[in-house]
């Protein structure tokens, strides 16, 4: 009988400092100094607190923590808003062929993830061709917002976008939706962390707000959508949407009713709400089918071993079935089944194609 493998559907990787090109440094777009201290981008800076954001440490962290397998992103400082089109191309293409190129050398230990910016629909278009045609990728990371090319903030699900969509739906490519750049948004002083520990829940709401109100979830049948961050918001404040739904009718005039979402197979959530009592109200409104598991590291809103934090990678599912609140299925699930169901749908010939390779990486 096969042993239960831990997927971790929601990870992170920093190239090492030598692996930037030149012009992302000179045009101040990102990098990482030399002493791998820190990862920088114009005039901000943000401290590399694990070695694990760089490959062969996360390789070291993960055999160290049971770690099977994990599904890379992008990185949230990659989404190209802002930047000029040119440098916005190099920039997210570096991104693709860094993420590409990991998953080719390690296919045992990653599937990895590309991006593309949806202000530029016909370059998005062609990117997403070569990085699903060429490069073998098929994990698609959007940001929940995008500035588009006059400099307004606009919803990833826009109906604009929905050539993306299409294309994606063609492809049946998953989809990682995921919060950034709430500093440039919203005009609030950047301080005590705001913008990470409560407007990027706010930003996830608000993504799948319009993502269900435009039902994608049927007008895309093939897609299968995960919100990261557990989409917070989305999942404590449906009562508010739905009476706002029907209390003010005039205001969603062909838009679908929230409900219609809840608990859908082509929507899911990652599990990193931080606590049991959140973790509680998403399996009790989407069902424990729909939640994969995911430990955003290294970051240290991931779960990271942590003494501080009293934290260590799989405390809150843990903790979860100590209380009842899951079984032991529904655990191995979340970390393995339901990962494998969002990455590939009912393609059940590439889920044992990647089981078998990360059981005979071993």
């Amino acid at each position: 009988m096969k042993r239960k493998l831990r997927i971790n559907g929601h990870s992170h990787l920093l190239p090492y400092p030598e692996q930037i090109p030149q012009f992302m440094k000179d045009k101040k777009i990102f990098w990482v100094d030399d002493e791998r201290k820190y990862m920088l981008q114009d005039d901000w800076k943000r401290p590399v607190t694990d070695s694990s954001f760089f490959l062969n440490e996360k390789l070291a962290w993960m055999e160290k923590n049971k770690i099977d397998h994990a599904v890379i992103l992008n990185l949230s400082q990659l989404y190209g808003n802002g930047l000029r089109l040119e440098a916005m191309k190099h920039a997210l293409r570096f991104q693709n062929d860094f993420n590409a190129k990991v998953q080719q050398d390690h296919p045992s230990k990653f599937t990895c993830g590309f991006v593309v910016h949806p202000g530029f629909i016909h370059g998005a278009l062609w990117e997403i061709e070569r990085c699903v045609e060429q490069l073998g990728l098929h994990v698609l990371c959007l940001p929940t917002h995008f500035m588009d090319s006059i400099g307004q903030w606009r919803s990833v699900f826009d109906e604009e976008n929905d050539p993306i969509f299409e294309l994606a739906n063609k492809y049946k490519l998953a989809i990682e939706i995921h919060p950034y750049d709430g500093d440039k948004m919203i005009k609030l002083e950047n301080v005590n962390w705001r913008f990470h520990l409560i407007w990027m829940l706010a930003q996830c709401g608000d993504a799948y707000h319009f993502y269900t109100l435009n039902g994608m979830q049927e007008r895309f049948p093939n897609i299968r959508t995960c919100f990261a961050h557990g989409g917070q918001l989305a999942q404590m404040n449906l009562g508010r949407r739905i009476q706002g739904f029907d209390g003010r009718p005039d205001l969603f005039e062909g838009k679908v009713h929230p409900r219609k979402a809840v608990g859908h197979p082509n929507i899911y959530f990652d599990t990193l709400v931080h606590d049991t009592d959140s973790f509680k109200l998403m399996v009790d409104r989407q069902g424990s089918k729909q939640i994969i598991m995911g430990l955003d590291d290294p970051y240290p809103l991931g779960e990271m071993v942590s003494d501080a934090q009293s934290s260590y990678p799989g405390k809150l599912l843990d903790l979860s079935m100590q209380r009842n609140i899951i079984d032991q299925k529904q655990h191995d699930d979340i970390w393995e089944d339901n990962v494998l169901r969002w990455l590939f749908g009912e393609n059940e010939a590439a889920k044992k194609d990647l089981v078998r390779k990360i059981l005979g990486g071993e």
